[in-house]
């Protein structure tokens, strides 16, 4: 497992007191005060970094927004910063796609989630000492978006690309892009732990769906978040040719895409 993409709570603890390091909590924030949280972590909840408008809802924030966001937590671009939630890190790996997309080059996700932190390492209730920073997003940054539109998942689909789905079992059999193979984003976590599944046995769940590294991919879900998980732990493991879809079937329904039903 690449640590530049995914660390492990030991990994975490013996880095809190390092200058530069940053642990971003993205869980509500009465999980965030009245359960405790990572020491020197600061609240970013899930609802801060999406677009909650009736136009695109679920979507990214905007660049502008987000580095008013990171600004008022003490982030800066050069900061490692690491996400965690208590949901397995579906909602910590949205922060992660997004805070890439804007620019921030050394972000990572927790393995596992705070109830595997709290198994093994201490917490508080303490909030740190924050001193605003002037954060600026970059998103020309990257050199390549993995993030793709509605004309570009056309084209995919004419290549024939591997199109996975990350949604529940109902959802699909109501409707799914044509070829689109249903992969449940937690059949890569352990369930006792809370982690990830070792790297092995991801290899085996993947190969399962015919998801291996000589296709071409693009996850879809319904508003992203789900993808957001899927696509952080390929590109732990190496995938390359990764793409997201961010519109989703969201998008696609609304643009009268062609669909399949059932889960044949």
């Amino acid at each position: 497992m690449d640590e530049s993409v995914v660390v492990s709570p030991d990994w975490v603890a013996t880095r809190l007191e390092e200058p530069g390091v940053r642990i971003v909590d993205v869980r509500d924030p009465w999980e965030y005060d009245g359960i405790g949280h990572v020491p020197g972590a600061v609240s970013v909840p899930f609802d801060s970094y999406r677009d909650e408008s009736d136009v695109d809802r679920g979507t990214l924030p905007g660049p502008a927004a987000f580095g008013e966001l990171l600004s008022g937590v003490g982030i800066a671009p050069d900061d490692t910063v690491v996400a965690y939630d208590d949901t397995h890190g579906v909602f910590a790996a949205r922060f992660v796609l997004t805070a890439l997309e804007y620019g921030h080059d050394d972000v990572r996700l927790l393995d596992g989630d705070y109830s595997a932190w709290n198994r093994a390492h201490e917490t508080t209730t303490d909030e740190p000492d924050l001193e605003p920073t002037a954060y600026e997003p970059d998103p020309l940054a990257r050199e390549e978006s993995p993030l793709v539109g509605l004309e570009a998942v056309e084209d995919a689909l004419a290549r024939d690309a591997l199109f996975v789905d990350t949604r529940e079992e109902h959802e699909f059999a109501e409707a799914h892009l044509p070829g689109a193979v249903r992969f449940d984003w937690r059949e890569v976590v352990d369930d006792e732990t809370r982690r990830l599944k070792s790297g092995g046995e991801l290899e085996d769940v993947l190969a399962a769906y015919g998801i291996s590294r000589d296709r071409e991919i693009v996850l879809y879900c319904n508003t992203a978040r789900r993808i957001s998980h899927t696509y952080v732990v390929l590109r732990a493991l190496g995938y390359d040719d990764v793409a997201f879809y961010e519109g989703s079937l969201t998008e696609w329904l609304a643009n009268d895409g062609e669909v399949e039903t059932g889960l044949d």
